[in-house]
C-alpha cells in the first residue's frame, strides 16, 4: 500500500508543480493584494480535484474511451471558458485602488475566486484522464476500498496544500511590489497564458473531433 500511494504521489506533485492554469489563478490573486482569493481559489482547485479524482475511482475516464464524444465536449467548454478568462484579464485595468472599492472586491472574491479554482480544474478533462492512468499503473489488480480512498485523499490534499502554499508565497511583500510595479504587464502575460492554453484545447479538439469524423 505505501509504495502505491508513494508512486501516485510522486506522479502527482510532478503535475502540481509544472505551470498551469491553477497555478497563475492562485498566484495572480495572492500577488494582486487578495490573498483571501487565492486561499479561497486553492479551495475550489482541491474540490476540482476531488471531483476528477472520484470520477476517475468510478470510471469516467473509460466512459471518456468508449465516448471520446463527452471528453470532446468537455474539453470544448474548458478551452472557450480560459478563453474566457483570458479576455476578462485582458480588459482588466491592474490593480484596483480606493479602500472601499478594495472591500467591495474582497467580499465578491471570496465566493467567486472559490467558483473560478474549481471551474478551472474542472474545465480541462485531461485531469481525469490523468488520475484514470495513475491509477491505473500504480493500483493492485483488485485495489481494496481503503487504499482507494487514501489515493483520493492524498491527491486531494495534495493539491490544497500546494495551491495554499503559492498564495502564501505569492502574498510576501516583494512579490507584492514586484507585481504592484507591472501589474498590467503581469495581467496581459497572465491573459496571454489562458488565451494560449484555450487556443491549444481548441486545436486539440478541432483535431480530434476531425479525427472522429
Amino acid at each position: 500500500m505505501i509504495a502505491t500511494l508513494g508512486t501516485i504521489w510522486l506522479l502527482h506533485v510532478v503535475v502540481l508543480i509544472t505551470p498551469g492554469m491553477n497555478m497563475l489563478l492562485v498566484s495572480q490573486f495572492a500577488a494582486g493584494e487578495r490573498t483571501r482569493s487565492a486561499v479561497f481559489a486553492a479551495f475550489g482547485v482541491a474540490l476540482g480535484t476531488l471531483m476528477w479524482s472520484g470520477s476517475a475511482l468510478l470510471g469516467v475516464h473509460t466512459v471518456f474511451k468508449v465516448l471520446p464524444q463527452a471528453r470532446l465536449a468537455l474539453q470544448l467548454a474548458g478551452a472557450c471558458y480560459l478563453l474566457y478568462v483570458a479576455f476578462r484579464l485582458w480588459r482588466s485595468p491592474g490593480t484596483q485602488s480606493g479602500t472601499q472599492s478594495g472591500a467591495t472586491l474582497s467580499v465578491v472574491a471570496d465566493r467567486a475566486a472559490f467558483r473560478i479554482g474549481f471551474l478551472t480544474n474542472a474545465s480541462n478533462p485531461k485531469t481525469a484522464l490523468f488520475f484514470g492512468s495513475i491509477f491505473a499503473a500504480a493500483f493492485p489488480a483488485q485495489p481494496g476500498a481503503g487504499l482507494m480512498v487514501l489515493a483520493m485523499v492524498m491527491v486531494v490534499g495534495n493539491a490544497l496544500l500546494w495551491h495554499l502554499l503559492l498564495a502564501f508565497l505569492f502574498s510576501r511583500p516583494r512579490i507584492r511590489s514586484l507585481y504592484a510595479r507591472q501589474s498590467r504587464l503581469l495581467t496581459r502575460l497572465a491573459a496571454g497564458a489562458a488565451a494560449a492554453m484555450g487556443l491549444g484545447l481548441t486545436r486539440q479538439f478541432l483535431l480530434e473531433a476531425r479525427r472522429d469524423l
